[in-house]
Parts: structure tokens; C-alpha cells; sequence
């Protein structure tokens, strides 16, 4: 019964409390001031009303004593007559004017408004009865009313029952009052949110977390825009986290306050017992990313939010298994050197130029790795076989960033056209891409080629608006996945991968000397090909209907012909984007009529 009670009670706060507001404001405005000032009115009235009467008499008689309208008595009785009706009307609204200073009860008018139908309803009810049938509906509505009325205003003024676990501290204590129905819309119009009220709030392991239902003038998405009146009415901790949500339908929002985390108190050091990489805060369940071929990760994340370590818990999955390998390709060196003694790591140099080139040759080596893989596998799904050479492959880009600066200068004008041709294609072969950029936008660290092709997308603390947006698409403030809004906490993520919600997790640290502690292992390395070419190896190629190609095929062969060389000389010379270009080479190689060695394309033996 409290319970039922307990969920109807919040309807009825805002009835409850505009009934109050109004009672109050009629009864400071009951003041011996104001109801002298209506004693004076009415008595003003009724002098002006008796003597507007009595000059409309003195006119009515002065038109039958004389049929002269111009003489002297009528226009005299008509002027004395129109001053005091105008004197009259002049009482009259003084009159409203001191009636609405000195209101009646609202107890009183409301007995007034129940009167109007309490006794026509009675009379009817005993007009319409007979001495066998009584009609009891009229009066029985009408005490509905009253009874709805009364109950209304009792449920609205009800305290809730809340109940506050042992554990809660001051803080949630003192939100859980705030949150209050009866508090909350008592304090609201101060802070400008009339037209919402909340309901019952609760302590789960996020925090405090309560309902709010909004009237027609409101929306989710202006409530969160409040969200500094909000806090202000709460009485929130400058430092203390607080999300406004839209709720289960469109007219209600949910206000989060995270006064707690499913983490707090557990260790996030990463040991070979964790699973996943990392801890739901919210549920406090373990988050897991998959090691699996195909599922490709944008990992974003601003400068000491822990990006460069955010994929380690991967990496210790990839080397404590015996299908995979991890090869580490990191421009600025850190990552490389440190864990260049357990898998392939490429970026180790010194010098700048010879990291680029290093760079370079892996994404060559790889290239040429798939078209290996794909001449083994022959259309059959890619099972590693325990040799060291066939591996499943986690390839972490630790600054994508630098890969896009890389592609502008000449020598290396292709290595994002061979790096969507590996997202593209690899999958099937047993590759993985973990893409990490501290600067996610789509002209600096996140292409479109890159986004296009990920599964999962993980991001640590970014700024707002375009990094959000190139992470988790256009609609990212409007769905919750805003990590400009983690506090910049080092560790703590959004994952969207599958069907998860945009819950925070805390991730897995390993330390680097848990790395450095690992035996050394010998690096993976691809096989040379039996013909030393990088691409797959040829056959005799049947000839081939010139009918049967593509425009873009067409376009790309007179290029070559014309004397372009590269993915970049074809691309300007036959005004197509890159992309296509990748894919018709590719095309034109299998057909016999180009052939690829490194970044040289040229004619094939068909052409």
C-alpha cells in the first residue's frame, strides 16, 4: 500500500504545491490595510451606484417635464446623469482592484466552486428520482469531485516514504531530500525549472538516480542545457559528476549524480586473472573487447589520459595466447622501444626520416602478408595452423595522427591507400587494427577510410563537439557518447562496441614493468614470396574483353600508359579519388593487365 501510494504521489506534487502557492499568496495579501481599502471600496460602490440611480431618475423625469431637449433642466439632468454613471464605472473597478488585494481563502472559494454543483446536482438527483428508483449519479459525481479534490491535495502534501540505505553518505543523503517531489517542485520556479518534477530517487552503484517528468514546454535536451540551475538546486559538489539523460519516453529525462563508481575500492592493475579491459562503473561488470580478426578499434584519447597504455590489456592477451601475435607501429618511439623484446615493434629509430621509412616497409610487409595469406586460404575462413608465421595478427598505429601527416610527403603518398586495403581486406586472414590518435578529427587523426572500417570505438577523455563527433558519429551529444565529459580522469572510457550503452569504464593499467618482465620472444615476421614480388603471385593471365572493364579500370590504365607510376600520380592524372584507384589496380592486377612492386605500378603482360 506505502509503495502504491509512494509511485502516485509525485503526479500530485505539482497540484498540491501551485494549491499552496496560491493559498499563501492570498493570505499575505489579507492584510487590515487591504481590507480597510475594500470596506472603503464598497462603500464607494454603493454611494455611486444610489447615486447613479437617482440621477437616471432626476433625467427620466426632467425628459417627461419638458419636450425641449436643448432647455436648461434636460441637459442638465443628462450631464449630471453621465457623470454618475462614469462615476459609477470609476467605483466599480476600484472595487475588483481592492477585491483582488484582499482575495477570499482559497479554502473558501473552493467550498464556493463545489456549492455551484453540490446543489443543482442534489436537486437533480431528487427531480430525476422516483419512490422506486433513486437517480444518484448527479450527486454522486459531485461528490467525486470533492472527493478527488480532497485526495488530490493529501497525496500531493504526503511525504514520501524514502528509503536511505546505512551505507549513504551525507552527501547522498542530502540529495536524496533535494530530490524530494515535495522539494524539489517547492524550490524549482526559483531556479526557473517550473513544469518538471521528479520522482522517488534511489542509490545504485552509479550514484543517486532519479526520474524527472517534464511538461509540454521542456525536453531532455533542455533540461541538460539547465544543468547548472540543476546542480544549483541540488546543491551539488563542484567536483562531484552529474549527467542528465533523456528518460524511457520522450516527456522524461533521468538526472545521474555520480556520487559513487562500481570500481571504487578495487584495484585497477592489471593481472593474467582480469578479464576484458576493464570495469562497467556503472554495474561494476567487466567490459571485454575481443581479440578477434575483424574487429578493428579506434582508440582516441587527449594527451595524459592514458592512450598509449589504454591498449596493453590487448597486447598481454595477444602474447599470453598461442594464435597471435602483436606487431607494436608507434612514430614516437616509446611504446616501440618498450616492447620491442616480446613482438615486432617498428618506430624503435632514433631518427625521424628512418622511423617514417621503417613505417612504411611494415605497411609494404603487411600488405604483402595478406596476399600471401589469401593464396593459403582460397576462399576458406583463416585458422591459424601453430606456426609462428601464421599467426592471427594485432597490429597497433599508436598516433594515426602521424600516419596522416606521413602520407602528405611524396615517398609515401600511398601508405593510407595500403592501409584500407589492409582494414578492408585483412580481416578475413586473421589481422586486427587497434588505430590510437590523440587528435580524433577527420582531417588531422581520424580519416574517413579509418572510421569507415572500425568495429568497436573507445575513447578516453577528448575535447568536445568535432572530436566527439569524429569518435561516435554526428548525433554523439544527442545519444550520450561525449567523453569531453570524463573529467579527464586517466583510465576512464566510453566503449562503444555491439549493444553497449554509453556507460563510463575504468580500464585495466599495466605497467610497463610488467612488459619489461616478460621473457623475449622472436618477433613475427612475414615470408619472403617465392617470386620476390610483394603482391601475390602471378599466373598466366586469359586475355581480356576491353568491353568488360570499368571506366575508373579504363581511366586508370590510360594513366599508366600516360606514365603515372604510383596510387598518387594515377589518382591526379585521372582525376579519381585514391580509394578507387587502390580498387582498380587491384582489379587490373588480378586480370593480369598491371603489375604492382612496392609503390611502382606499371603494365602488365595482358595489357
Amino acid at each position: 500500500m506505502i509503495n502504491t501510494l509512494d509511485a502516485l504521489t509525485p503526479a500530485f506534487v505539482p497540484f498540491a504545491a501551485r494549491w499552496d502557492a496560491e493559498a499563501d499568496r492570498r493570505a499575505k495579501l489579507r492584510t487590515p490595510e487591504h481590507l480597510k481599502a475594500l470596506m472603503d471600496a464598497q462603500r464607494a460602490h454603493n454611494s455611486a451606484r444610489s447615486t447613479a440611480a437617482t440621477a437616471k431618475t432626476q433625467r427620466a423625469a426632467a425628459r417627461k417635464g419638458s419636450k425641449n431637449p436643448l432647455g436648461t433642466a434636460r441637459r442638465a439632468a443628462a450631464t449630471a446623469d453621465r457623470a454618475a454613471r462614469k462615476h459609477k464605472g470609476t467605483a466599480k473597478a476600484d472595487l475588483k482592484t481592492a477585491r483582488r488585494n484582499y482575495p477570499v481563502t482559497l479554502a473558501t472559494l473552493a467550498v464556493r466552486g463545489h456549492a455551484l454543483h453540490v446543489v443543482p446536482a442534489s436537486l437533480a438527483s431528487w427531480a430525476l428520482s422516483t419512490s422506486a428508483d433513486w437517480a444518484t449519479w448527479p450527486a454522486s459525481v459531485s461528490a467525486g469531485l470533492i472527493a478527488a479534490h480532497v485526495g488530490g491535495l493529501w497525496l500531493g502534501r504526503r511525504q514520501l516514504s524514502l528509503t536511505v540505505e546505512d551505507g549513504a553518505t551525507l552527501e547522498e543523503r542530502q540529495l536524496m531530500e533535494r530530490l524530494d517531489p515535495s522539494y524539489w517542485v517547492q524550490h524549482a520556479d526559483a531556479r526557473g525549472l517550473s513544469g518538471t518534477v521528479t520522482t522517488p530517487p534511489e542509490i545504485t552503484p552509479a550514484g543517486v538516480v532519479c526520474g524527472v517528468r517534464l511538461d509540454f514546454k521542456w525536453s531532455a535536451k533542455k533540461l541538460a542545457a539547465e544543468a547548472d540551475s540543476v546542480r544549483a538546486l541540488l546543491g551539488v559538489k563542484t567536483d562531484t559528476r552529474m549527467e542528465i539523460k533523456a528518460g524511457s519516453q520522450g516527456d522524461w529525462a533521468r538526472i545521474i549524480v555520480r556520487t559513487r563508481s562500481a570500481s571504487d575500492g578495487m584495484s585497477m592493475l592489471w593481472t593474467p586473472d582480469h578479464v576484458g579491459i576493464g570495469v562497467d562503473e556503472v554495474t561494476g561488470e567487466f567490459v571485454d573487447l575481443p581479440l578477434k580478426a575483424g574487429v578493428h578499434v579506434l582508440l582516441a584519447g587527449i594527451t595524459g589520459m592514458g592512450k598509449s597504455v589504454s591498449w596493453r590489456p590487448l597486447l598481454m592477451r595477444a602474447i599470453r595466447s598461442d594464435d597471435w601475435t602483436a606487431i607494436v607501429v608507434d612514430p614516437k618511439r616509446q611504446e616501440a622501444i618498450g616492447v620491442q623484446h616480446v613482438v615486432r615493434s617498428v618506430g624503435q629509430e632514433p631518427n625521424r626520416e628512418q622511423r617514417m621509412a621503417d613505417i612504411y616497409a611494415m605497411v609494404k610487409e603487411l600488405t604483402r602478408e595478406m596476399y600471401r595469406r589469401q593464396g593459403i586460404a582460397t576462399g576458406a575462413d583463416w585458422v591459424p595452423d601453430g606456426s609462428p608465421e601464421n599467426r592471427n595478427l594485432l597490429v597497433i598505429i599508436d598516433e594515426g595522427a602521424a600516419i596522416v601527416r606521413m602520407s602528405k610527403q611524396k615517398q609515401y603518398a600511398d601508405v593510407l591507400d595500403l592501409l584500407e586495403e589492409l582494414w578492408s581486406e585483412a580481416r578475413a586472414v586473421g589481422f586486427q587494427f587497434v588505430w590510437a590518435t590523440q587528435n580524433p578529427t577527420k582531417t588531422a587523426g581520424v580519416p574517413a577510410l579509418v572510421k569507415d572500417n572500425m568495429s568497436a570505438f573507445l575513447s578516453l577523455t577528448t575535447g568536445a563537439g568535432e572530436h566527439e563527433r569524429s569518435v561516435f558519429g554526428e548525433t554523439a551529444q544527442q545519444t550520450g557518447w561525449t567523453p569531453s565529459g570524463l573529467d579527464g580522469v586517466p583510465g576512464r572510457a566510453l566503449l562503444r562496441y555491439r549493444k553497449r550503452p554509453p556507460n563510463p569504464l575504468r580500464l585495466w593499467f599495466v605497467p610497463g614493468d610488467v612488459i619489461a618482465a616478460l621473457p623475449p620472444a622472436d618477433p613475427w615476421r612475414s615470408p619472403a614470396p617465392e617470386n620476390g614480388s610483394e603482391g601475390p603471385q602471378e599466373t598466366t593471365p586469359a586475355p581480356v574483353d576491353p568491353d568488360t572493364l570499368t571506366d575508373n579500370q579504363r581511366a586508370v590504365l590510360a594513366a599508366i600508359q600516360g606514365g603515372a607510376g604510383t596510387n598518387a600520380e594515377i589518382a591526379k592524372a585521372a582525376d579519381i579519388n585514391p580509394g578507387s584507384v587502390t580498387r582498380a589496380v587491384k582489379s587490373l592486377e588480378k586480370l593480369g593487365l598491371v603489375a604492382k612492386s612496392g609503390t611502382t605500378i606499371a603494365l602488365g603482360g595482358a595489357a
